[in-house]
């Protein structure tokens, strides 16, 4: 059979057939009927706006586990990763809409059914999958932790035996009256607008550890430490850390891929923005990673110089910890859990989609397999919360597995077998180099995280 060229494909099997000519660098994704040029300018997102939709988008639980792994690998060290893991999660974008353009293919999943037929559609349809349970695990695993501190922090007395200050009992409550119900609508278009708070709260946050950072002394006074059953937050001297390199540092880069995934999000903001071509898109995300790179950095940064070594891996529990009645705190721990709640049933939707799609594109819709889809999701997510007893676990077996796929293997081998380049191409090269380094850091990480279970 002859090979497809690019801008055509005949999968007769799946019964999908997609023919498109290949478009201008200017041309939009997705014309829509009756739009002219004239006014096709005047329609869609603005371009600030489209950077804010992909800050959205990348920001999110990972903010909470950076100043943890720079604690694990220095200040150098955590800059110079960061910095290259943001820098290839921008040139990954490229090679996607690169891909796109020449394929006129609109989503995640039908790039790799052009790439490699049905078994890329369900290869990637699952990563899909699984990435959003763990992010999704992720936040619930925030309600665990940070819900009973808040509830505490507006009673007096003791109270530890309470039943209402038990973790999983109210990450269990909340998750069948509030995320169940939400995740069940048909369409939850309208979260999206509250998802929007979990980005403002995330660079709220940020803010806030820069002005606690001298709130909590270094080291902490005899009285203070022993007073909250803690150690002190001082290395010894206070000195921080330019390169630290241990076996814990094995979660560093699964929790940066973790943080700046947002690849999934970029077709769809990519078919809304104003005047859209492939520059233009790239300047949007250019800009969005750059921002994000910021804010990230400076949370970890002021995260690590405030506690050190003894840095907390969900970096919130520190504070709520040594400032536990603190009133701007409580504002940001509030803000969070308000906004988590209303993010979950936000990510499961697409992981619902994506599960129909794999497993029962062949049936019609049914309000039972929905309810069901819905059920199992959510009970595996709540079981995943309940039951992993650290944040950064989830970090680091999702971030380098299907964040590491998602953000570097695959937009390196679908442009490898899509692109008709020759292979010494810079684009071709760049594309190989970010599969390998993808496969290489995921599975060494993946390595040293099992080692490091092992040990434990």
């Amino acid at each position: 059979m002859e090979e497809p060229r690019v801008g055509s494909v005949n999968f007769e099997p799946g019964g999908w057939y997609l023919s498109a000519q290949e478009p201008e660098e200017g041309a939009p994704l997705l014309p829509s009927p009756g739009r002219t040029p004239l006014n096709q300018a005047s329609s869609g997102a603005s371009f600030g706006f489209s950077v804010f939709n992909l800050m959205n988008a990348i920001m999110g639980s990972g903010i909470l586990g950076l100043a943890y792994a720079m604690a694990k690998t220095g200040i150098i060290g955590f800059s110079v990763l960061l910095l290259i893991v943001a820098v290839l999660a921008s040139y990954s974008v490229f090679l996607l809409l690169s891909m796109c353009i020449h394929t006129a293919v609109t989503s995640y999943e039908d790039l790799g059914l052009f790439a490699f037929g049905s078994p890329g559609k369900v290869l990637v349809g699952s990563t899909i999958i699984i990435q959003n349970m763990g992010a999704m695990s992720t936040y619930l695993l925030i309600i665990k932790s940070e819900l009973p501190g808040a509830i505490a922090g507006f009673l007096s007395g003791d109270h530890n035996s309470s039943w209402y200050l038990d973790g999983r009992l109210l990450l269990l409550i909340t998750s069948v009256c509030i995320v169940f119900p939400l995740s069940l609508l048909p369409k939850i278009g309208f979260l999206g607008y509250t998802s929007s708070l979990s980005f403002f709260f995330m660079v709220y946050f940020a803010l806030v550890i820069v002005i606690k950072k001298w709130s909590i002394p270094c080291p902490l006074p005899l009285n203070f430490a022993v007073g909250f059953f803690q150690v002190s937050n001082s290395t010894g001297d206070c000195k921080a850390a330019l390169f630290n390199f241990s076996k814990e540092s094995a979660y560093a880069i699964p929790t940066m891929a973790f943080s700046f995934l947002c690849h999934t999000s970029v077709l769809p903001i990519y078919c809304e923005l104003q005047s859209p071509s492939k520059s233009r898109m790239q300047k949007v995300v250019n800009t969005g990673i750059s921002l994000s790179f910021l804010v990230y950095f400076v949370s970890a940064l002021f995260g690590y110089l405030t506690f050190y070594d003894h840095v907390d891996s969900e970096l919130l529990q520190g504070y709520s910890t040594y400032l536990p009645r603190d009133t701007v705190i409580m504002t940001v721990k509030l803000g969070i859990l308000f906004a988590v709640l209303l993010t979950v049933p936000l990510i499961h939707f697409p992981a619902r989609k994506a599960v129909t799609m794999v497993f029962f594109s062949h049936l019609p819709f049914s309000l039972i397999h929905h309810i069901l889809i819905t059920l199992v999701l959510n009970a595996t997510v709540v079981l995943i919360a309940m039951y992993v007893p650290d944040i950064r676990h989830l970090f680091g077996v999702v971030g380098s597995t299907t964040s590491t796929c998602l953000l570097f293997v695959y937009p390196g081998l679908f442009y490898l077998k899509i692109s008709t380049e020759d292979f010494i191409s810079p684009q071709k090269l760049g594309a190989c180099a970010l599969l390998v380094f993808g496969l290489f850091f995921g599975l060494v990480s993946l390595a040293l995280i099992i080692y490091d279970w092992i040990h434990q």
